[in-house]
């Protein structure tokens, strides 16, 4: 169903959104957040399940809801990413790009010739509405949102000039893997590793791209925006799955050792 990225037109008016992680690729759990009430979900094909066959079970799930969807894909591969396009996604994460020639390769296949290398098959598709939106092969560059990820100290090398690359539209700093290129996986408050994330902070910022995270370690999303940040992910299905069976579990075996004990 194409519909106004609304999303898009709030990181442009400089709001601030927030977002989950949907790693377990099922539409019945990508429903239950869209209606909680996120600004996005990314649904992640990286690390998480799904294919851009399986994506349109999800997509559906949001689209009677004001999520926006956006999926993650595996590469920067313009094959991958006209399948997930041809889907219907409102918008496409593209991990590790460390150059600006990799990010004008991932704008590009994004867009329908002669702007870009995107394949051509609007009049069927599920993006434009099987052919049933008149204005969405015009359109449709303008309403997709783009993120970029910058993963690595590579990519924070090159950053002015990835910024400089027109359309994009976040550039989302993905600290984890960027600490792993420097031999400090996970661990973010290495003076290099820190040094790394504030200087493409910094750089972010001055461009004026809306900039994009997950909380780090000891920071809530809130303490994030406090940062700078506009577009925010907070925590995933897995995790929230995980975490609430694994506090429930702690405390009824807490309870059940004590009556146990009270009892004897």
């Amino acid at each position: 169903m194409y519909r106004t990225n609304t999303l898009k037109q709030r990181l442009q008016n400089s709001e601030k959104v927030l977002g989950c992680w949907t790693m377990l690729g099922n539409p019945h759990v990508t429903e239950i957040l869209a209606l909680a009430g996120f600004d996005y979900l990314i649904l992640d094909q990286e690390h998480g399940l799904g294919d851009p066959t399986s994506l349109s079970l999800q997509l559906q799930a949001v689209s009677a809801t004001s999520a926006t969807p956006i999926v993650r894909v595996p590469w920067n591969d313009h094959v991958y990413l006209k399948r997930v396009l041809d889907a219907g996604v409102e918008g496409v994460m593209i991990p590790s790009v460390e150059t600006a020639e990799e990010a004008r390769a991932a704008v590009a296949a994004c867009r329908y010739p002669p702007l870009g290398r995107r394949g051509t098959a609007a009049s069927t598709v599920r993006a434009s509405s099987y052919g049933m939106a008149p204005d969405y092969v015009s359109t449709c560059a303008d309403n997709l949102l783009i993120v970029i990820q910058i993963e690595s100290a590579k990519g924070v090398g090159n950053i002015d000039e990835i910024l400089a690359v027109e359309g994009i539209d976040v550039m989302f700093i993905g600290p984890y893997d960027l600490s792993a290129t420097v031999g400090q996986m996970g661990n973010l408050k290495h003076p290099e590793v820190a040094g790394l994330i504030e200087t493409a902070e910094s750089k972010i910022k001055k461009s004026g791209i809306p900039m994009g995270t997950v909380p780090h370690p000891g920071c809530t999303y809130k303490d994030m925006f406090a940062r700078g940040y506009q577009f925010v992910n907070a925590g995933s299905d897995v995790a929230r799955l995980r975490d609430g069976s694994l506090a429930d579990v702690k405390a009824f075996r807490e309870l059940y050792r004590e009556t146990k004990l009270s009892v004897a």
